[in-house]
């Protein structure tokens, strides 16, 4: 699979290019937006896009500093045509790289329900118990980096 997954900078065209799929992907199907303060909160964060051989792009994360040594994947999209095809892993994978190469060594995550199955494909565990975010049920997820 041709998929290109690299960092992209805030406030950038390619920034806004993953608001725009992240909404439609996550936000639009429940009928929730972004407010303004939510994405000024972003711009020091890590923001990770793959892109196909195009340049389009297809997926999108998020990492945000937690605690000492603890990092939170946020946002994962993946746009729904390249849905079951891989692209989702390969970009977990690449954040779990780039999250150790940044010296964290805990990655943790609010899972959707419907995505609890995926993460633990991927050595994630649920800890505690189920909760509502954003309208839906989560889990929360972590893993140990570089096992």
């Amino acid at each position: 699979m041709n998929i290109l997954i690299h960092t992209i900078d805030f406030g950038t065209p390619e920034y806004d290019e993953a608001v725009r799929l992240r909404f439609d992907v996550l936000r639009a199907p429940l009928g929730l937006n972004y407010t303004p303060e939510q994405l000024a909160e972003e711009y020091d964060q890590v923001h990770l896009a793959g892109f196909d051989r195009k340049g389009a792009m297809v997926a999108y994360l998020n990492l945000t500093p937690a605690s000492e040594g603890v990092v939170k994947m946020r946002q994962v999209a993946v746009a729904p045509a390249w849905h079951g095809k891989g692209v989702g892993s390969m970009l977990v994978a690449e954040s779990e790289k780039t999250a150790l190469s940044l010296g964290f060594s805990i990655m943790t995550l609010h899972a959707r329900e419907t995505a609890v199955s995926f993460y633990e494909r991927l050595g994630y565990s649920r800890v505690g118990e189920r909760f509502e975010e954003v309208t839906i049920p989560h889990f929360k997820m972590e893993k140990t980096l570089g096992r």
